[in-house]
């Protein structure tokens, strides 16, 4: 795939091998320790204080190792052992995940961090970009290095993606949509660089029925990182969470015609709103993956 600009969405010329121009808008993109920068200039400074503040808490939480075969090893084992119980639903979502994927596609992994998913689909036959704001070697992108199969990390945001039009048949937001500040600008972007017969997935997003359950979310996570951390985590102003009405006005705006699979996570996970209720507190996120097509 050749990459273009993500603001004139122009083509770019090599001018060496790690380097790229855009002529029109007078833009260089440089590939740095393997990693394609395609942030532009002014969402650099946009995105500085999240992406310090997002570092920081991610490496006190301790995600991340020295050790090639912990990244390898995700999702099915935390080798860590500190987030067993997240890499369990994360690895229930990727089984599910691999039945519904075409063979052989060009894939865009977005919100990619480690590239844990990169590497998987990468090995089993696809194409893959991984995308990310993150490019540190711990949690971001450039833990390419502890994986042996290939495929392409590139530093852009959702909205101003370095892709051609129609470039990919299957896009993935990776855990990743609830952080975007637009649900719409963000999903247009995404189905501008999506093949008209593609497939476009939202995995692990936490999603609602009642978006009084995921404002009340948000405000405990606020008040657990003033705690904990002196900050908020609120340098963007992210949606944070799904529900099932926003989705549905989401496809009927876009054109999207969605369908939600939820795998099996354990009889302890299914019995989680059951219990939330008998003990009078808010709804629990559910997750699952969103399957969009035109």
């Amino acid at each position: 795939m050749n990459l273009i600009c993500p603001r004139c969405k122009g083509e770019l010329t090599f001018e060496a091998p790690d380097q790229l121009r855009c002529q029109k808008e007078a833009l260089v993109f440089r590939q740095v320790d393997g990693i394609w920068r395609f942030l532009l200039p002014e969402r650099e400074s946009h995105y500085s204080r999240f992406i310090e503040e997002y570092e920081k808490v991610r490496h006190f939480e301790g995600r991340f190792s020295a050790d090639a075969s912990y990244y390898r090893a995700l999702p099915f084992q935390d080798l860590s052992r500190r987030f067993t119980a997240d890499w369990k639903i994360r690895a229930a979502s990727f089984n599910a995940l691999q039945k519904v994927l075409p063979k052989n596609s060009m894939i865009l992994d977005l919100g990619a961090g480690n590239g844990w998913l990169s590497n998987y689909l990468s090995l089993g036959g696809h194409e893959v970009y991984a995308a990310d704001l993150l490019v540190n070697p711990e949690d971001g992108l450039g833990a390419w290095r502890n994986y042996e199969a290939k495929f392409t990390p590139v530093q852009a945001e959702f909205s101003f993606l370095p892709f051609p039009n129609a470039s990919a048949d299957v896009v993935i937001f990776n855990a990743s949509l609830h952080y975007a500040e637009s649900y719409e600008q963000t999903l247009a972007e995404s189905l501008r660089v999506l093949q008209p017969n593609g497939l476009l997935v939202i995995m692990d997003s936490p999603v609602y029925r009642d978006a009084g359950s995921g404002q009340a979310m948000l405000a405990e996570r606020k008040a657990e990182f003033l705690a904990r951390y002196g900050f908020a985590s609120d340098a963007i102003a992210s949606e944070g969470f799904l529900t099932y009405g926003r989705m549905e006005s989401l496809g009927r705006d876009l054109g999207i015609r969605w369908r939600h699979l939820v795998p099996f996570y354990g009889l302890r996970w299914a019995l989680r709103p059951l219990a939330a209720r008998l003990r009078g507190r808010r709804e629990p996120a559910q997750f699952g993956l969103w399957l969009g097509s035109r």
